[in-house]
């Protein structure tokens, strides 16, 4: 079983910043490809980043290239969202997730884990 727990969220205004970290169990962050993913009120829950056991391998979605920044620190079992010049659009509650190796990392189906979220809120 692999439990993950997500840390850093708040409130900032637009154009600022926050780093999200998700604490992984023993071995989990190593094992597994770790992925953040956000929901937003009455929306579904979308893939944001994700990176592979292989810190070599990160994959975003298009509207958040250039600005978010995923890693991982194996040694902490720690997972880390760097967020820049943050939107409002960007306000959802992020979950951090755990899944198998190989399979496709943007589909949420492929994850196996999830934590129970942090409030992620940009101010217009």
């Amino acid at each position: 079983q692999v439990q993950l727990v997500e840390s850093g969220g708040g409130l900032v205004q637009a154009g600022g910043s926050l780093r999200l970290s998700c604490a992984a169990s023993v071995r989990a962050a190593n094992d597994y490809t770790m992925a953040w993913f956000r929901q937003a009120p009455g929306k579904e829950r979308d893939f944001v980043a994700a990176v592979r056991w292989s810190v070599s391998s990160t994959y975003y979605t298009e509207s958040v290239k250039g600005r978010f920044t995923i890693s991982r620190d194996n040694a902490k079992n720690t997972v880390y969202l760097q967020m820049n010049s943050l939107k409002h659009e960007d306000t959802a509650v992020y979950y951090c997730a755990a899944g198998a190796p190989g399979l496709i990392a943007t589909l949420r189906g492929n994850y196996d884990y999830w934590g129970q979220g942090t409030q992620v809120t940009v101010s217009a």
